[in-house]
């Protein structure tokens, strides 16, 4: 699965998710909204044509169980949801969305547990946080066999830059200065 663009703009307020349905971005992130605004903006979004992707873990008010992903499922229906728990991967993957797995860079232990547990769910990307560290980007990469989107402290072209030449598949941000479509 390969994305189309290389920076995905993750919004965390409707002025910028308003600004991006009129720009190229095929994809629009949302990192954080109330579950009573979700379905709305979603379909917002996907009217405009863009795939917006939510981030079950900061929508305040759905919980991530098996209920809350059957109403983000059934009713919401985003293209595609990002979170840290192995079980809301397995869920998308029933409703057919798109699955991101984040995995933290805390320490090579940390690393190597999230690794078996993605090698168990296989989502369709892992997102590496923080995304500047390149050469761990290359090894997830190769370990997991899964396209990577970098995300978490790039604040500059360059580092967006090496994200990609180290093998990363995208960059995820909220930094608007990196939105060029």
């Amino acid at each position: 699965m390969s994305l189309e663009q290389v920076v995905l703009p993750a919004v965390k307020n409707m002025k910028d998710f308003e600004k991006l349905l009129t720009t190229s971005t095929q994809y629009i992130i949302i990192l954080e909204s109330r579950l009573g605004l979700l379905h709305k903006v979603v379909r917002a979004g996907q009217k405009a044509g863009k795939k917006v992707w939510v981030h079950v873990d900061l929508i305040q008010g759905l919980k991530a169980d098996d209920y809350g992903m059957e109403f983000l499922g059934r009713v919401v229906k985003p293209d595609g949801v990002i979170t840290t728990r192995s079980h809301v991967i397995q869920q998308a993957k029933k409703y057919k969305l798109t699955s991101v797995q984040r995995l933290f860079l805390i320490d090579s232990q940390a690393v190597e547990h999230n690794a078996a547990i993605i090698k168990k769910v296989k989502p369709d990307y892992v997102e590496v946080l923080p995304g500047i560290v390149p050469g761990m980007i290359r090894e997830i990469k190769d370990q997991l066999g899964v396209p990577v989107i970098a995300g978490g402290l790039i604040r500059t072209k360059e580092e967006t830059s090496a994200a990609v030449q180290a093998g990363a598949s995208a960059v995820s941000t909220s930094r608007t200065e990196l939105w060029e479509f």
